[in-house]
């Protein structure tokens, strides 16, 4: 594969926008990723995987550019070919091995020896002892392999990965996630997206936020985290005696309110809090329960996963 020099966009996007018919899918997009793991973030159906389409060239904007690699990923045969796309969806061919599988989405591309490169894939993702069986009969975390190892066949510069860990167990998804590092310390280009926020962590710090079609943030994820925390947190609080505590919270700084929510059929009912200050109110909530005299049965943060990141980035 070629090596791209630091710094130099692989994929760009100018105001790009997608419909179909009085659906918009993405809205007016525009980005830039150079080489190495960029995670492209977004609740379901907020338009990750359509962009993924159009960057692999499968499907035209309807309005902007997408260029890859200085091409057009539509009309540039050469260009295609040196893309890798593991899409969301299935896709398995029934009555074919996964080796032919793998050596057929290689032999697409024009790839020299593609049966080699199909082997090289296969045993790339652990699968080499199993690619003689149909991918129909496998489970759902070796099919995401499987794809994996179709996207690679090719020895592809730039890897579209749309949400690939799901259905892996712990000890696939560290593998799953060491190898996508790894190659984009090779110096290809990877966008994977995820709507998990604990995997984005773990593959790096780059990010592309997309929600509701439009792209609504660029950058550095722990600087993204690190803006949060000066946003109000929620936690919610279950104690023996909510009422004689609520009235303590309100006077710690950086609490802004306290509501008591209602008991549910398996529970009692509980605090939620709103601080500005999440990591002293954790830290000292203890003694301050101490000194009501009552007990602590569950501290819950309500701001801790994505949807919180999404809130946080495009509400007013």
């Amino acid at each position: 594969m070629n090596d791209p020099r630091p710094n130099v966009a692989m994929i760009e996007a100018e105001a790009v926008t997608k419909w179909y018919g009085d659906v918009v899918a993405v809205s007016g997009v525009s980005f830039a990723v150079g080489p190495g793991v960029t995670a492209l973030l977004g609740p379901n159906g907020a338009g990750k995987s359509t962009l993924l389409r159009m960057i692999a060239g499968q499907a035209p904007p309807s309005e902007g550019k997408v260029r890859v690699l200085g091409g057009d990923p539509r009309l540039d045969a050469a260009v295609k070919a040196r893309v890798g796309l593991a899409p969301q969806q299935e896709g398995m061919i029934p009555g074919i091995s996964a080796l032919r599988f793998v050596e057929l989405a290689a032999s697409l591309t024009g790839v020299d020896r593609p049966d080699e490169r199909a082997r090289w894939a296969l045993e790339t993702v652990e699968l080499a002892d199993v690619g003689h069986l149909e991918p129909v009969t496998f489970s759902k975390g070796m099919k995401q392999r499987v794809k994996l190892a179709q996207a690679l066949a090719t020895d592809p510069d730039v890897l579209l990965l749309d949400e690939p860990l799901t259905g892996l167990d712990p000890a696939q998804r560290n593998h799953f996630i060491d190898l996508v590092v790894e190659l984009g310390a090779q110096g290809r280009c990877v966008l994977i997206s995820s709507h998990v926020l604990d995997e984005v962590e773990r593959f790096g710090s780059r990010i592309l936020v997309v929600a509701q079609g439009r792209l609504a943030a660029v950058g550095d994820f722990r600087a993204i985290r690190d803006l949060m925390d000066d946003h109000p947190h929620r936690i919610r609080l279950r104690v023996d005696d909510p009422r004689r505590l609520a009235t303590r919270l309100l006077d710690l700084d950086g609490v802004r309110s306290v509501e008591l929510e209602p008991a549910t059929y398996t529970q009692g009912p509980a605090l939620v809090v709103q601080t500005t200050k999440a990591v002293e109110f954790r830290r000292t909530i203890a003694g301050h329960c101490i000194e009501a005299g009552v007990s602590i049965e569950q501290i819950q943060p309500l701001d801790d996963d994505l949807d919180s990141v999404f809130r946080y980035l495009i509400e007013p």
